[in-house]
């Protein structure tokens, strides 16, 4: 099947040669080809380039993309969407004056979703699921990474993940899992955090590898919930397992996550609405991609990650949406740019490196994802028509999505 888009105003984070990631002063740059075609072969990107350079083809279809754009798919590198039911009570609670941590105490937050999702069997929370992974396809994702950490106890953890199993195998879009049982102490673990550790790091995880469940492997490095020794002792278990890391640190103090982040060769360090100078001059020079979650903070009235203190300090950003019932019940990457650019001052160029290339690299599939450049996947946006790429970030709230095309078929 191949499939022609001509006429297109202009095509957008255009590689000819790939590259794993931009930097620095490097995500202020977008390369893009005005009045350009996009020649997609079955999942692949096969050619593009200037309308006036177009060969002579035959294909099976053509699409006239005049006065609209074409971009990557959103990769998004942080998500905790299979969960049951939902927290709108919690967002009456906080509206009515209780903190996150007040809830947290009151056997809310992460120890109320464990709670539904245990009692919820594994073919409802498919259901539930299925219905939250269309919606961000809709909305323009084409890559999504999806956690556990909502079971807390081994058969839960373990439906999560079969969960997402199922899932990959169902739908195009590309899905990445990871185990997050050490995402908050169950209620029978809350004077024993180091009995808790073991359950997780001597009979869950080597289930979790030998069943092939996961990707990567995430902790809650956060005062109140695990330490950095905790982070460090289950990170050395995880590397014998192979489990690369993607942890949870700085949301609400830094104690060091992200250094031991570094220290394990962590692909990502995420949240980071909490930034030291000294945390900022760990990242230098590493591999670790510092993660984003604007609409967390927009929604708990949280901080927002210093983006750009850390760009200028020459370092990568990848943004996320982290969704989830309670800090995030929203999986729309359109929102997160806008707030990106509005709240955290970056840039549109910025915006858009941070949720297509760098967002792939959060994810390992840099290779395949993330921009436009022959033989990557066939991932990519048909904006409505729009004066210019500005406009995405600019016009929040509004749909400006015509088409998604995930693995060269539009959804």
């Amino acid at each position: 099947m191949t499939t022609l888009i001509t006429n297109i105003k202009e095509l957008i984070q255009v590689e000819y040669f790939p590259k794993q990631m931009v930097v620095g002063k490097q995500m202020k740059e977008l390369p893009t080809i005005k009045n350009a075609f996009l020649l997609i072969e079955n999942n692949l990107i096969k050619d593009f380039g200037l309308m006036e350079n177009i060969p002579q083809l035959n294909v099976d279809k053509t699409i006239n993309a005049k006065g609209k754009m074409v971009l990557p798919a959103w990769c998004d590198s942080h998500t905790h969407l299979v969960f049951s039911g939902n927290r709108e009570q919690e967002f009456v609670d906080r509206i009515n004056g209780l903190s996150y941590e007040d809830i947290a105490k009151k056997g809310g937050g992460i120890l109320n979703s464990a709670k539904k999702l245990q009692n919820t069997s594994e073919n409802d929370l498919y259901e539930q699921s299925v219905v939250r992974i269309k919606e961000v396809m809709e909305m323009g994702t084409g890559a999504v990474e999806i956690k556990s950490g909502y079971g807390l106890n081994k058969e839960a953890e373990l439906k999560m993940l079969r969960v997402i199993k199922k899932l990959q195998q169902n739908f195009p879009i590309t899905i990445k899992a990871t185990f997050l049982g050490a995402h908050a102490l169950p209620i029978e673990y809350k004077n024993d955090k180091k009995g808790f550790l073991n359950l997780v790091i001597d009979e869950i995880l080597p289930v979790v590898a030998k069943e092939n469940l996961a990707d990567f492997i995430d902790i809650f490095c956060e005062t109140g919930y695990f330490s950095v020794a905790d982070t460090e002792k289950l990170l050395d278990a995880a590397v014998k397992h192979n489990l690369k890391p993607k942890i949870h640190v700085n949301q609400f103090t830094a104690i060091g996550g992200v250094q031991a982040g570094i220290k394990y060769n962590a692909l990502s360090v995420d949240h980071l609405e909490e930034m030291r100078d000294e945390d900022i001059n760990s990242l230098k020079d590493s591999k670790t991609m510092p993660v984003a979650l604007p609409s967390c903070s927009y929604f708990l009235s949280i901080p927002y990650t210093p983006a750009r203190k850390m760009i200028d300090s020459g370092l990568p950003i990848a943004l996320a949406t982290d969704y989830n019932p309670g800090s995030t019940p929203s999986g729309n990457m359109n929102f997160v740019i806008s707030t990106a650019c509005v709240k955290m001052h970056m840039t549109p160029e910025e915006a858009i490196n941070a949720a297509t290339i760098n967002g792939a690299y959060a994810m390992g599939i840099e290779k395949t994802h993330g921009s436009i450049c022959k033989n990557k996947r066939a991932n990519f946006i048909i904006t409505q028509p729009i004066p210019s790429y500005n406009f995405l970030p600019y016009s929040f709230g509004n749909n400006l999505i015509d088409k998604v095309f995930i693995e060269g078929n539009e959804i």
